[in-house]
């Protein structure tokens, strides 16, 4: 099947400034796609771009086999869109807003089962600027379902929002996901894409610096897997002598690094063994916020040095 959504040296320039600098990767369909960077990183431009609302200085960009520029009034029945910081008319209440976008792309969704579906149907009456933040997104989502759309563009969808109304929103970009829709997320919180992302691509000064799926990004660009117990650092160096583990003390505590998940069991054997004092021992692993603050740290430092350079 090909791929739902696919970028092809993609650049949009604004004067000088390269916003978005040749960039590359391909969405399967029917999974979710999570775009992630700081601001400024060329996020939004490549989001719009890929919606049709913006156009693309050089590049092919394909959405569902549709050219977003020159075919978007094909392609905009096909998709939904919540927006960064969601807003709609005051007075409305979500039912009618959900009828609203019903006569918009003449479809016959049911407004009650779909605001059901994002948890807001004891709203359904409640007009929209009496909602709290998180119910405002809710209803964002629900309108960008209105048009059962084959792929759904998420633009930081849960920022803002307290932790039970984040969760209802993973809830529903998880439905998405088994209906066999495509998503594409948006998101400054990089637990939420290690949870609900099939693939990942991490895009900095307008360029995507890693790709891959999750756990693939942590492998190749983390820190080995750590254990740490509360110990001396003669603990450490019996370690070192009888292991020839990595051990080093921080804070009263010895960290050492694990290879494969086998090592811990060989870590914790040793330590009984030595008859040294020890206690209180957890295990650490990079996530994709480690791995995405030291990649986007490293380029920053890398054209610090540049811009340095007689």
């Amino acid at each position: 099947m090909s791929a739902a959504i696919e970028v092809e040296g993609l650049v949009k320039r604004y004067g000088t400034l390269a916003a978005v600098d040749g960039i590359e990767f391909s969405v399967p369909p029917g999974t979710v796609f999570s775009f992630l960077g700081p601001n400024g990183a060329g996020k939004t431009t490549t989001t719009e771009i890929l919606e049709g609302l913006r156009h693309a200085t050089e590049g092919e960009v394909r959405v569902l086999g549709l050219d977003p520029w020159k075919e978007g009034a094909a392609l905009h029945r096909r998709i939904g869109v919540i927006p960064q910081d969601f807003r709609f008319f005051e007075k409305i209440t979500p039912k009618e807003a959900i009828e609203y976008y019903r006569a918009l792309f003449h479809t016959r969704v049911d407004p009650h089962a779909l605001l059901e579906q994002v948890e807001l149907a004891d709203k359904a009456d409640a007009r929209f600027d009496t909602l709290s933040g998180g119910q405002k997104q809710k209803l964002g989502l629900a309108l960008a379902l209105t048009n059962d759309p084959e792929i759904c563009f998420l633009d930081e969808p849960t920022t803002g929002l307290d932790p039970h109304a984040r969760r209802a929103i993973w809830a529903v970009i998880r439905t998405l996901k088994r209906e066999g829709r495509t998503v594409f997320l948006t998101t400054h919180y990089l637990e939420e894409a290690e949870l609900l992302a099939d693939r990942v691509a991490i895009i900095h000064r307008g360029k995507i610096i890693a790709s891959g799926s999750p756990a693939e990004i942590i492998r190749a660009h983390g820190k080995p897997a750590r254990m740490s117990v509360e110990g001396s650092p003669a603990l450490a160096a019996y370690l070192q002598m009888n292991l020839g583990a990595s051990a080093v003390v921080e804070d009263g505590k010895v960290s050492v690094t694990l290879s494969d998940k086998g090592d811990a069991l060989k870590v914790l054997t040793a330590i009984e063994a030595s008859g040294l004092p020890w206690s209180s021992f957890t295990t650490t692993q990079d996530t994709l916020d480690d791995v995405f603050v030291r990649l986007v740290g490293q380029m920053d430092e890398g054209a610090l040095k540049t811009e340095g350079t007689p």
